[in-house]
């Protein structure tokens, strides 16, 4: 719809005809398999084809500072605080970012900017390029928020993530800095023997970059580095610590403390950041993109900070490759556990993955109350907004948590 909006011409469907007879390059998203009609008409009529993250490379990051941030979660949020940050103090930045910031209204812009923010994906490029999306991006200043394993559908085991991040601080220069979570031991192996800068930042004593003096509200969270004072509008642990690697880029930017601390009091946001989408006879509605054991603790997490009073629903929808694998099975199941009430739905296209290998919903349920927790399996989306609707109260905050629509449940 954003793109419709911008007057980008949408076709449906795929067909070879839709291949322009001229065109300079062709675009093939990571998406797009060999079978796919017009990826066979561009490989047999011999053009000029690219991925995205080549394109990138080519016509919009040779010669810039590109700041890429990384890591398993919280990539989105620390990427629109800094992207923020550099146009908030007039760098006029460009930016590719996976979400829509409320600041800035658009999810990429390519500026005459020396600065470029990235948003930095370890997911891979192209069905004929298996790197990761970030070793494209040229970067100067990279952050790596956290580690986990993702991915199933690319990665066998978390050696292969920290392997991919490895190759990627082997492309950060000499002259560059890599700024890393120093709580997360999976980042500290990942940046022994680094051939680039690298500074830790954190919660922890060891860290380079401590995050001290926390203080969390119902509005926002205030917390200090470098000696520096600064107040977000964001709650939880997570946004702090985002708001702290965004800062630190800021820095390496060149920009002082009170420029950063500007930035933050004016920061908006982000669409599907456990953004409030209405609220109806008292029962809030948030959704929120969160679909890996660790992102909905922490979600959880921050919605009791900022609705202590509230009887919480996490509404989860296993829709990435990983999570409708049972992977996550026991992993999820503690992390809904710690919602008052858990609602979740069959697994959509469940034929892809062997019946041994699929997440079993049911199962899941069930775990969520051995674990003291409450849940209900409700397999479609009508079916849980009927549940929801009769049995919510008023002062309740129902969390949709999904990286897709589900079914347009909000």
């Amino acid at each position: 719809t954003f793109l419709e909006e911008s007057g980008v011409e949408i076709v449906e469907g795929y067909c070879a005809s839709n291949i322009p007879e001229s065109a300079d390059v062709i675009v093939i998203g990571n998406t797009i398999s060999r079978g796919n009609e017009e990826a066979e008409e561009t490989l047999n009529r011999k053009l000029l084809y690219q991925s995205l993250p080549e394109v990138l490379k080519d016509r919009f990051l040779r010669g810039k500072r590109n700041f890429v941030v990384t890591g398993t979660h919280g990539k989105t949020t620390t990427s629109a605080i800094l992207a923020w940050i550099l146009q908030s103090a007039g760098c006029e930045p460009g930016y590719m970012i996976g979400g829509i910031p409320a600041n800035l209204g658009r999810g990429a812009c390519f500026s005459d900017s020396k600065f470029n923010v990235l948003e930095g994906d370890e997911y891979d490029t192209a069905f004929f390029d298996k790197r990761s999306k970030f070793l494209h991006y040229l970067p100067e200043f990279a952050i790596i928020n956290n580690i986990e394993f993702d991915h199933a559908d690319i990665y066998n085991s978390l050696d292969e993530i920290k392997l991919t991040f490895r190759r990627f601080l082997g492309i950060v220069p000499s002259g560059g800095l890599a700024v890393a979570n120093g709580d997360d031991p999976n980042v500290l192996e990942v940046i022994e023997g680094a051939p680039c800068p690298v500074r830790t930042l954190g919660f922890g004593n060891r860290c380079d970059m401590k995050i001290e003096k926390v203080d969390y509200r119902t509005d926002g969270s205030s917390f200090t580095i470098g000696g520096e004072d600064y107040t977000i509008p964001m709650v939880g642990e997570f946004n702090v610590r985002n708001a702290a690697m965004a800062a630190a880029g800021g820095m390496f930017a060149g920009l002082g403390a009170a420029e950063i601390r500007a930035a933050f009091g004016s920061f908006r946001g982000i669409a599907r950041r456990q953004e409030l989408r209405g609220e109806v006879r008292g029962v809030r509605v948030i959704d929120d993109f969160a679909h890996h054991p660790t992102a909905i603790r922490l979600a959880v997490n921050a919605l009791r900070q900022r609705y202590p009073e509230a009887r919480l629903w996490v509404v989860f929808e296993p829709r990435s490759n990983t999570t409708r694998r049972n992977i996550f099975q026991a992993e999820l199941a503690e992390a809904l556990a710690s919602a008052d009430r858990a609602v979740v739905p069959a697994i959509a296209d469940p034929q892809k993955f062997e019946e041994d290998e699929r997440l079993d919903p049911e199962q899941l349920v069930r775990d969520i109350g051995l674990r003291g927790g409450k849940a209900v399996y409700l397999a479609t989306v009508e079916e849980i907004a009927d549940h929801v609707a009769a049995v919510a109260e008023e002062g309740d905050v129902v969390a949709v948590l999904s990286n897709g629509g589900f079914g347009g449940l909000h």
